[in-house]
């Protein structure tokens, strides 16, 4: 009755547009004094700057940090030129450099937000000069972005490892052949666009410029290197390669005397904003944990769950589509620290691999950032490219589809994101 009454006061506070991390944090107040006295109050503050501080949530600002180093020193655009050589001559090839740059800035910022907010300012008003539809230009960006998200490194899978207590690092190698076929799938879809609309050719291929962009973007190519060779090596951790990617993006844009300070100092607040929210709703989130832990609803839901069934792929079909419609409602960084805690138990009594499941799990959340009324990469999309969510919607789903496809085959063929996992680990 008591977590029935928490809830109902969760959402009645989310309703009313009280931040989701103050909400949780005052439902969590409310079944502490309930079941255990005012006394229980005393160590609130200790345990939310305990939860807060956790070596590996130091990637989070790194990251994003590193990306917003690369947007003020030219980074960013001497890689749009690189793959523009490299594939522009394809049909509708702008569409395809979006996607392809998308998912090497993902490798350094983690963010699909701050890979949108990035790419998209530069590349959706370029795809609407070249004859690309505004709906377009904001879907593929849009799509781009979230699927980035699951290749390393990724705020989300940041925060699941915490809350799951499991390796970031073995997370990070599980999303990088997913990733990589989401990319392919979404250049298929971009390119059956371009053929029907006829799209433009951005020219004709040219070893000589393709030299040309290689030679000047070649240094860029060392953040990759430092963040997965790193990490695939075992030479650091996640947090330690976050923050070698700062130092390696400062460097780098020292080498190319190009700083915009003004676009550094605001990518570096947007950045700073970003972190808070994500920190605070994770020191809120420690409070319901200990809470739900001690009322042992977590224990009893996989109780539940399993005296349903005990087959795992069907619990996963269970999880998918519960995870699926949070995803219409919440943020990432929210659903993860609201539900992983509490899912848990189940997938460790189903015998489900937790690095297996954080992937799911983050796929999933990456198609809740594409689906309204919240799809908050969406939403930035569409403001970039001034154009009617509603309209990109309906060209987005086929983008999505291919998320969805994505999502199925990583669920039911484990092989596809462990593979590397049990290569470098097991």
């Amino acid at each position: 009755m008591l977590v029935a009454v928490m809830f109902l006061a969760l959402l009645a506070m989310v309703l009313i547009n009280v931040p989701i991390a103050v909400a949780l944090a005052i439902s969590a107040v409310i079944g502490l004094v309930a079941t255990e006295g005012v006394s229980s109050l005393v160590t609130v503050g200790l345990d939310m700057y305990d939860g807060a501080t956790k070596f590996s949530l130091i990637a989070i600002p790194m990251f994003v940090l590193a990306g917003a180093i690369m947007n003020a020193t030219g980074i960013t655009r001497r890689l749009i030129n690189f793959v523009s050589a490299l594939i522009g001559f394809v049909r509708g090839g702008l569409a395809m450099i979006n996607i392809g740059v998308s998912l090497f800035f993902a490798e350094i910022s983690g963010s699909a937000v701050a890979d949108v907010a990035a790419l998209g300012s530069i590349l959706i008003p370029e795809m609407k000069k070249r004859g690309y539809s505004a709906p377009f230009s904001a879907a593929v960006t849009s799509s781009a972005a979230s699927l980035a998200i699951i290749i390393p490194p990724s705020i989300p899978m940041i925060l699941y490892a915490v809350s799951a207590e499991t390796s970031v690092e073995q997370l990070f190698v599980a999303g990088f052949v997913p990733g990589l076929l989401g990319g392919l799938g979404l250049m298929t879809v971009a390119y059956v666009f371009a053929r029907r609309y006829d799209f433009p050719v951005e020219g004709v291929f040219e070893a000589s410029r393709l030299k040309t962009t290689f030679l000047e973007a070649l240094p860029t190519f060392a953040l990759p290197v430092i963040i997965l060779g790193g990490i695939f090596g075992g030479l650091v951790t996640a947090t330690e390669a976050a923050g070698l990617a700062v130092i390696a993006a400062i460097l780098i844009g020292l080498y190319y005397r190009e700083v915009d300070l003004g676009q550094l100092r605001r990518a570096m607040l947007d950045g700073g904003m970003q972190t808070a929210v994500v920190m605070l709703l994770v020191a809120a989130s420690v409070l319901m944990g200990g809470f739900l832990t001690r009322a042992q609803l977590p224990q009893e839901l996989a109780a539940a769950i399993l005296d349903f069934t005990s087959n795992k792929y069907v619990i996963l079909l269970l999880l998918n589509i519960f995870f699926l419609i949070i995803g219409f409602f919440l943020h990432s960084a929210a659903a993860i620290i609201l539900v992983v805690p509490i899912i848990v138990p189940l997938i460790q009594q189903a015998g489900i691999d937790p690095i297996h499941f954080g992937l799911v799990v983050t796929l999933n959340l990456a198609i809740g950032q594409q689906t309204p009324p919240v799809a908050s990469v969406l939403i930035t999309a569409c403001s970039i490219a001034r154009a009617n969510i509603w309209e990109v919607s309906k060209v987005n789903v086929y983008f999505v589809a291919v998320l969805l496809g994505v999502l199925i085959l990583c669920t039911y063929v484990p092989a596809v994101p462990m593979m590397l996992v049990d290569l470098f680990y097991r």
